[in-house]
């Protein structure tokens, strides 16, 4: 595994694969992993000649107020992790070389930006994701990238943006990996103390709540959230966001009449935590 810093490295090594005709997959990340990374580095590696993982905590999607700085950082462990998994580049640059003196483009997707995530971190937050994500594609110019189930939102945002301006990149969607109590696997639980990694656990309670209400025939969305919300309540958590939505196009949903996304956030001590599931009709 070789670990470059600089756009120009990048490119290179990716056209020497290329030339020898070799399938390119890419791994977005802001590191701190975990085995929800290393699954989706796993697929890469399983349908890609290359496998390049960024490892990069983009400032622009974070607020004045959030936890850029605080973010879990440690190079040296993931550099081990990607080897171990089989990671041919790790793309780690500096923010000067992301974003260098005088960058001035920003990509806004509307329409699917300004709910669930968007309506709470506002709309810098997946104007930072669209534009750090195109500047990827942009430099790597894989045939696959992989992101995780858990960031739904984010999913459908690459999706359109890709969609709206045509770029060739196939987007791969992997599940959500779980802890054994059901919490999904993030780079934030490490906030968690011990009465808050307990509470947590309600998110993934509610969700099969949730599930469970659709099973039982009761399909109409203020049924479905009423039975999330007082799985989350008997935790003692007050969720930002519960709410139904088409995992298409995150329109709101009134019947789980097809597949629909049911989405949370919730602040459990430090950490500010997000879960989903696709319930079927």
């Amino acid at each position: 595994m070789r670990i470059v810093r600089t756009v120009a490295d990048v490119r290179a090594a990716v056209a020497d694969a290329r030339s020898r005709g070799e399938i390119v997959g890419l791994v977005p990340t802001m590191g701190a992993f975990h085995e929800g990374h290393l699954s989706l580095i796993r697929q890469a590696r399983a349908e890609s000649g290359l496998v390049v993982v960024s490892l990069f905590v983009n400032p622009t999607q974070f607020g004045a107020n959030e936890d850029l700085s605080a973010y879990p950082r440690d190079e040296e462990r993931d550099a081990a992790l990607a080897r171990d998994a089989g990671v041919d580049i790790l793309f780690a640059p500096a923010v000067g070389e992301v974003y260098p003196d005088g960058f001035a483009t920003t990509i806004h997707i509307s329409g699917i930006t300004e709910v669930l995530c968007g309506a709470v971190r506002g709309p810098h937050h997946f104007d930072g994701v669209a534009t750090v994500v195109a500047k990827l594609f942009a430099i790597v110019a894989p045939d696959a990238a992989y992101f995780g189930q858990k960031d739904a939102q984010q999913i459908v945002v690459v999706r359109r943006l890709v969609r709206d301006l045509d770029i060739p990149v196939r987007i791969v969607a992997c599940p959500i990996v779980r802890e054994a109590d059901g919490l999904a696997m993030s780079s934030r639980n490490v906030y968690l103390d011990a009465e808050a990694r307990a509470q947590a656990t309600a998110l993934n309670r509610a969700l099969s709540a949730a599930e469970a209400a659709v099973a039982a025939g009761r399909t109409d969305a203020a049924s479905v959230l009423a039975a999330a919300h007082a799985e989350l309540a008997a935790s003692g958590i007050v969720p930002e966001y519960l709410e139904l939505r088409s995992p298409d196009d995150l329109r709101p949903v009134d019947v789980v009449a097809r597949p629909a996304l049911l989405a949370v956030a919730a602040r459990v001590g430090r950490a500010r935590l997000i879960d989903n599931r696709i319930l079927e009709a």
